[in-house]
């Protein structure tokens, strides 16, 4: 029988069962969640996004630092108004699996405090997921290999103001290639977005003269999200 024909005739059938629309897709099957078409206008809320991203960074070996990983680093704390961006993992990030985890990290925490934040208000990624060796500074291919998660990373948190900590997070985010004395402190916007820079949290374990410093800078990245109407 011709097809069209064939297809004529169950259209036929069904009419006559009170069958009055087609469904363009299948049903969900019963107690499964329904998964909506993806909207390329629109990107996934961020509490999935971000798990699907972080499940990729998992699986990841787009440079050399996968072999000698023991565990990837996505980010601590939770989505914010407020996202700094660091630099790399050290050794206890890379055994934990959690950025800022270490001394640096513990340093973080107690800056954060002082400018009267907690780490669970604010969301803390690195340029590179993985650690270098011996803590090395990222090389330029390594850091290209995270760019998208990075990138990704951002949209989906969606922070009003980002800070990043450091010269290699000022050079990936903010372009400078310079001294971070030329770049801390300042502001540009990135895509829509406020960013600055400050010292990274490791530098001030080698030069605490400068903790006021960036004490001030924590809190002009406050005063910057406070003037855009954010909360954390």
């Amino acid at each position: 029988m011709d097809p069209r024909r064939h297809l004529k005739e169950h259209l036929k059938d069904w009419k006559s069962w009170g069958v009055d629309a087609v469904p363009t897709r299948a049903e969900p099957t019963r107690g499964a969640p329904e998964t909506a078409p993806r909207d390329a206008a629109r990107p996934p809320t961020a509490d999935g996004g971000l798990e699907v991203l972080r499940s990729e960074v998992a699986a990841c070996t787009a440079c050399v630092l996968h072999r000698t990983r023991t565990n990837t680093v996505f980010c601590s704390g939770r989505p914010s108004a407020l996202m700094f961006v660091g630099e790399a993992p050290g050794a206890d990030e890379d055994a934990q699996g959690e950025a800022f985890v270490g001394a640096a990290g513990k340093l973080l925490t107690k800056l954060l405090k002082e400018v009267g934040l907690s780490r669970d208000q604010v969301y803390i990624a690195n340029v590179l997921k993985c650690r270098p060796p011996d803590n090395r500074p990222p090389e330029p291919e390594e850091a290209a290999a995270c760019s998208g998660y990075l990138k990704r990373q951002i949209a989906l948190v969606n922070p009003k103001v980002l800070c990043a900590l450091g010269k290699h997070a000022a050079a990936s985010l903010l372009g400078h290639e310079g001294a971070m004395k030329a770049v801390r402190g300042t502001w540009r916007l990135l895509d829509g977005r406020w960013a600055t820079a400050t010292y990274h949290p490791s530098y001030l374990l080698r030069s605490p003269g400068d903790t006021a410093t960036v004490l001030a800078d924590l809190r002009g990245a406050i005063e910057k999200l406070t003037s855009l109407g954010g909360t954390l």
